[in-house]
């Protein structure tokens, strides 16, 4: 069987038989282990709690009342009908004009109307990964590299580099100063790229970050652009969470940024956006490359035929995001709904002592766990990581997976379930800290505690409840991880 396979492998292309997709990281196996002992309230009440993905659930609502008013949105009811010859047999490869005004008008308002988009500008993808993919084609020669900040999306492995050996070098960060990204660390990483003979095409970042749930401030913004500026390298900004800000101050796009610095090379600057985490819609795969660089727009947008997303998903959205009165008040009630979630799962988990670094963005935040480790070690870390998984049967996704610099940190995400599911999950978590209390105590190490920005509350998390919505099972499926369960 074995010389079977391996003789097939030879068959088949380097690419298509390497480990470039990147499925054998924690962050994967933690979603086959789920979908291998699926968490059900009623059908396996012991199951997997899934914890590691990203979805926003909670404003289904809204969008199911506007599509009921609204049927003629889709080519698919009596009342839209009438237009579905002509949105079947469109293929132009710039998507339907009113898509593309739809969703400048949307990147706009997400952003508070602060900035505006120039609809030519927007080119369609396959999602974020193939906006991702488009521009490592665009920007960047096999072998040649990106700068990231760290700790980064685990996606970015695969989507920048599988197909198009585009090489990704962290930028790395600490929890000493939360996390934020030093021009110390940039240059860095810029020598150690140089010294090995690595060429640096750009410098990629995700604002807000995936997975620490925070966003770069202004300051930090204008550092980065005069950085790639001096080192003319292009910068990529993932803006997919733009939308979810839940307190504090504006998000701050770099779309804003680059009107107040008069040096910036607009040429080097680009934007990846998409709908899947802002509206919650992943699997209309719609994704956007907004670049100033007229050549990558019109390069991507060539490049764009692999990836186009269906007229019938641009009619009806079209539809809904120039519906001014809907997208302002699915803003404002989405970011109200995550902040709620968001405040009632941390101090949910303060109630017992465990922190996490200070967020206001994002589907999930960053989990300190770092003191119920046997040894600061990423070896320890995963070891702990599978007590989680096999033992509280929750799949949260361990630090090493998103390249973090500092083991026993965990992203958490809480907007893929009902309440009645997250506080499964706290009392979970809560019964297994205190049947481990003398593990905590006597693991514990004052030295780590040198992060301050901790959510600590005795509120009681039976006042925060709302309904909501659960999480699809992940289609994967893992013997590795099955075999821990």
């Amino acid at each position: 069987m074995e010389v079977a396979m391996k003789n097939t492998q030879n068959m088949l292309s380097k690419i298509a038989t390497n480990d470039g997709h990147g499925e054998n990281s924690p962050y994967f196996d933690g979603w086959k282990a789920y979908d291998a002992n699926p968490f059900h309230s009623q059908h396996n009440p012991a199951g997997v709690i899934q914890m590691g993905l990203a979805e926003n659930m909670l404003c289904f609502d809204l969008i199911q009342e506007w599509i009921q008013a609204n049927p003629t949105a889709s080519i698919c009811t009596p009342q839209g009908a009438s237009d579905f010859k002509e949105t079947a047999i469109f293929q132009d490869y710039h998507g339907l004009p009113e898509f593309r005004n739809s969703i400048a008008n949307f990147m706009s308002r997400v952003r508070g109307n602060r900035v505006t988009f120039d609809p030519d500008r927007i080119v369609m993808s396959g999602g974020a990964t193939g906006a991702h993919e488009t521009l490592a084609f665009c920007l960047a020669n096999p072998g040649e590299a990106f700068l990231v900040p760290t700790p980064y999306y685990p996606g970015f492995d695969r989507d920048l580099g599988w197909r198009t050996g585009v090489k990704l070098l962290p930028v790395v960060c600490e929890s000493s100063n939360n996390f934020k990204i030093t021009s110390e660390a940039l240059e860095t990483a810029y020598e150690n790229a140089k010294l090995a003979n690595i060429k640096v095409k750009g410098l990629l970042i995700t604002n807000p970050s995936n997975p620490l749930g925070t966003f770069l401030d202004r300051e930090t913004l204008k550092d980065l652009v005069t950085f790639i500026t001096d080192k003319n390298i292009h910068l990529i900004c993932d803006e997919i969470y733009a939308g979810t800000v839940t307190k504090g101050d504006e998000f701050i796009s770099i779309a804003e940024i680059i009107k107040e610095e008069p040096k910036c090379n607009l040429d080097l600057i680009h934007i990846v956006y998409s709908l899947s985490k802002d509206m919650g819609f992943p699997g209309f795969r719609v994704g956007i490359v907004y670049s100033y660089n007229n050549n990558v727009v019109n390069i991507a947008r060539k490049m764009s035929s692999f990836g186009l997303v269906s007229t019938q998903t641009q009619h009806m959205l079209a539809s809904m995001l120039l519906d001014n009165k809907f997208v302002d008040n699915f803003i404002s009630e989405s970011r109200i709904r995550l902040a709620h979630r968001h405040d009632m799962f941390t101090r949910g988990l303060a109630q017992v002592g465990i922190g996490s670094l200070e967020s206001n963005a994002g589907l999930f935040f960053w989990m300190d766990l770092r003191r119920f480790l046997k040894e600061p070690t990423f070896e320890s870390e995963m070891t702990f990581w599978r007590t989680i998984i096999c033992d509280i049967k929750l799949n949260v996704s361990p630090g090493s997976s998103f390249h973090c610099s500092e083991p026993g940190w965990f992203r958490v995400c809480f907007a893929n379930m009902d309440d009645e599911t997250t506080m499964i999950a706290l009392r979970r978590i809560k019964t297994f800290v205190l049947k481990n209390k003398m593990l905590e105590i006597k693991t514990m190490r004052p030295c780590w505690q040198n992060n301050q920005h901790f959510r600590l509350s005795s509120r009681r998390l039976d006042d925060m409840l709302t309904p909501h919505r659960m999480s699809p099972h992940s289609p994967l499926a893992s013997p590795l991880v099955r075999a821990h369960n």
